[in-house]
């Protein structure tokens, strides 16, 4: 068996170099871009002219990343082309060509391959000449508190999303080397990729609430439970950091240096535990898988969001993204037996295909990045079954779990997923032949 320390740090350390030598974050004045966005480069998608039909654009836009119109006040349909502008301006970003039918459609141009067109790749070794990237959710350690992915009960074990998925990662990337992939993790700690920190975001936090109408923001929150905390710099900051920061640099990591062909990204979810003092335990336990879409008007107002919701349009992501996350929802589902998770706002999550499980929404880091992802949500953290099963640790082999023998819910996780991917990259595989 090859170790994940083999697998990784070789490929992962130098990345992490390169992105500690980017520029350090600036306040940017433009309000038509997120926090941290950097304003986009719209000659970028200029590769991407002639080689989708209107039929084809139109569909995408509908069906999957702006559904029920929300595109209408930002892109502007003609028989031939697309213009693409701000809300209510007259100023085009960038004006798309159509490909006059799909037979005279340039090749799309990208940085990823698709399953089943990588040279090598045999039914034992289907992954071979693919890059996989994994993306261990959240940070954890030291900073699980802060992200607010940290409970214990009593004299428990702590629970920490960032480090069971890092857990997972490690023994995801043995499973998929075995298989044939050069496999690359975003973190191999419970350290931040990013080079910042909180401090270095204090002034473009008092900016942000400063736009929400708090003029004068106390600098500090007093524990977990201030009702007022949100409104603080130091949480603002803190956010800056966790949520907003650190996922910009391991999207960094996969578009700049790693170019994968696919990143998976591994998280638990959780409901509500309620005071982080005395958390509470839920009988609740769901499963759901995410896949880029679903963007909304308001957010296809900020220039970024725009830029990057095409260049995933543009690059046929979803052709690849959406039946992968079926294919490890279904073998999620077999392994773990949980339902769908539902989500009840279609403004939050929407879905977009007959799986039950698979459910479209915009994400930062499915956004972002600009290859296929898998976005899986197992588990719920604080549910009585998940709970006790996290507080057994990892083992080899199956112990009996309510009379029923299963494996460690690390190994549960990690080999599900490699099923899933596996099965599907040996379909298309077969259907190349």
């Amino acid at each position: 068996m090859i170790f994940w320390k083999h697998l990784v740090l070789a490929l992962a350390l130098p990345c992490m170099m390169a992105v500690a030598q980017t520029a350090p974050p600036t306040p940017t004045p433009r309000s038509r871009l997120s926090v941290l966005a950097p304003a986009p480069d719209w000659s970028r998608l200029d590769i991407f002219q002639k080689t989708i039909t209107r039929t084809e654009f139109l569909r995408l836009l509908n069906t999957i990343y702006a559904p029920d119109g929300a595109w209408k006040s930002v892109i502007t349909v003609g028989p031939t082309s697309a213009t693409v502008h701000p809300p209510g301006s007259k100023t085009p970003d960038f004006r798309l060509e159509f490909a006059p039918s799909a037979a005279a459609a340039r090749p799309v141009p990208r940085d990823w391959k698709p399953a089943g067109s990588h040279s090598g790749a045999t039914r034992e070794k289907p992954l071979a000449g693919a890059t996989i990237a994994i993306d261990p959710g959240h940070i954890g350690g030291a900073y699980a508190k802060m992200e607010e992915r940290w409970f214990r009960i009593g004299n428990s074990k702590p629970v920490m999303e960032g480090e069971l998925v890092l857990e997972t990662a490690k023994i995801l990337a043995e499973r998929l080397t075995e298989l044939g992939a050069k496999v690359v993790l975003l973190r191999t700690r419970n350290e931040p990729v990013t080079p910042y920190r909180p401090k270095d975001f204090v002034e473009l936090a008092r900016q942000e609430l400063k736009k929400r109408g708090i003029a004068n923001p106390r600098l500090r929150y007093n524990g977990p439970n201030d009702p007022q905390k949100m409104e603080t710099v130091q949480w603002q900051s803190e956010l800056l950091f966790y949520r907003v920061s650190e996922i910009r640099a391991r999207a960094e990591l996969v578009n700049e240096k790693i170019k994968p062909d696919l990143v998976i990204a591994l998280h638990f979810n959780a409901e509500d535990w309620g005071d982080p003092a005395d958390p509470q335990l839920t009988e609740k336990n769901h499963l759901h898988m995410l896949v880029n879409g679903n963007y909304s008007a308001g957010e296809l107002a900020n220039d970024d969001i725009r830029f990057d919701m095409l260049y995933k349009l543009l690059n046929r992501a979803a052709r690849e993204e959406i039946p992968l996350n079926e294919a490890v929802a279904d073998a999620l589902a077999k392994a773990t037996g949980l339902p769908p998770f539902e989500y009840h706002n279609p403004g939050r999550g929407r879905r977009i295909t007959k799986n039950p499980y698979v459910w479209a929404r915009n994400l930062l880091a499915n956004r972002l990045y600009h290859c296929p992802v898998i976005f899986c949500e197992p588990y719920v953290m604080n549910s009585r079954p998940v709970f006790e099963r996290v507080q057994m640790g990892d083992y080899e082999g199956t112990r009996a779990i309510g009379g029923v023998p299963r494996k460690s819910i690390i190994r549960e996780y990690a080999d599900a997923v490699a099923e899933g991917v596996t099965e599907w990259y040996r379909a298309k595989l077969k259907a190349q032949r």
